[in-house]
């Protein structure tokens, strides 16, 4: 019989926040994967765990999931946890969690802390819709890519930080983004928790003075609603009421439709597409 890997939440500074399911499972499982030993022994010394220990990390994330696949499959239980908070986000449990799924191998989640939601919650944005970009890629041309992508992304957005990178990245976001409402999140759950609401350019100039201390969740304001139908608006006016028609009917949509798709993506009513059209057969002399 198989064993089971449970991806433990462990705080992410708090160690109050803890839960007794993740500290009892811990005790009982076989083995503990950690992302670094070295910050792990701590968490497990102060709740006197004495569960051996292996590590696991973005490094060797493929050959030591082969292992661990391995004594899985054997009947050994494994508990997964990152330096801090949930495993597998933006964390190489992802590549451990597909590799179980794809061996048979039973997965379950113990929730608790994660440093992404926590941060949205405190941010003062909109929680209804969000996107979770973790870190940005650290090569220039994928960085681009994801940025321009997020111009047009009208969810609130969650990016990580470490404090090193944090005045380019502020810097990306305002040239990409434009301005924007962020909230800068640090020592989440900490004595010196730090809640910083502000704006990309205000941001960009506090931390030109102030040094960056700790790791960052910034929680950034998605673009409205109403500044993507107008862009998108304007992108349509480019274009001649005509070659609009054409694009929907060229896809197959039948004249009164595609009439209706006209003039909602520009914004006007259906009569007056109609008009135009009508007006644009006079002038060709087509009737």
């Amino acid at each position: 019989m198989n064993g089971t890997l449970y991806l433990c939440a462990t705080p992410i500074g708090n160690l109050g926040d803890m839960t007794p399911r993740v500290r009892e499972t811990l005790e009982q499982v076989d083995l503990i994967a950690a992302e670094d030993t070295r910050n792990s022994i701590k968490l497990l010394n102060h709740f006197q765990i004495k569960t051996p220990m292996t590590s696991y990390h973005e490094y060797n994330k493929v050959d030591k999931a082969k292992l661990l696949i391995g004594k899985l499959l054997q009947g050994e239980d494994i508990a997964l946890i990152t330096d801090a908070g949930t495993p597998a986000i933006s964390d190489p449990g992802e590549v451990l969690v597909a590799m179980c799924q794809e061996a048979g191998i039973p997965v379950t989640s113990l929730p608790g802390a994660a440093a992404c939601i926590t941060a949205l919650t405190l941010s003062g944005l909109s929680t209804r819709r969000f996107c979770f970009e973790g870190f940005l890629p650290s090569e220039k041309k994928e960085k681009n890519m994801v940025l321009e992508d997020l111009q047009k992304e009208s969810r609130t957005i969650i990016i990580y930080e470490a404090p090193h990178h944090l005045r380019g990245t502020l810097q990306d976001l305002y040239d990409a983004l434009g301005e924007r409402r962020i909230t800068l999140c640090r020592e989440l759950t900490k004595k010196f928790e730090e809640i910083f609401p502000t704006t990309l350019a205000k941001a960009v100039e506090y931390y030109k003075k102030d040094a960056p201390r700790g790791e960052y969740v910034l929680v950034i304001e998605g673009k409205s609603l109403y500044d993507r139908k107008k862009e998108q608006q304007k992108d349509w006016q480019s274009i001649s009421v005509e070659e609009h028609m054409r694009v929907y009917e060229e896809q197959g949509v039948d004249r009164k439709d595609a009439m209706k798709q006209v003039a909602k993506d520009r914004g006007i009513s259906k009569r007056e597409v109609y008009n135009y059209l009508l007006k644009a057969v006079d002038k060709d002399g087509s009737r």
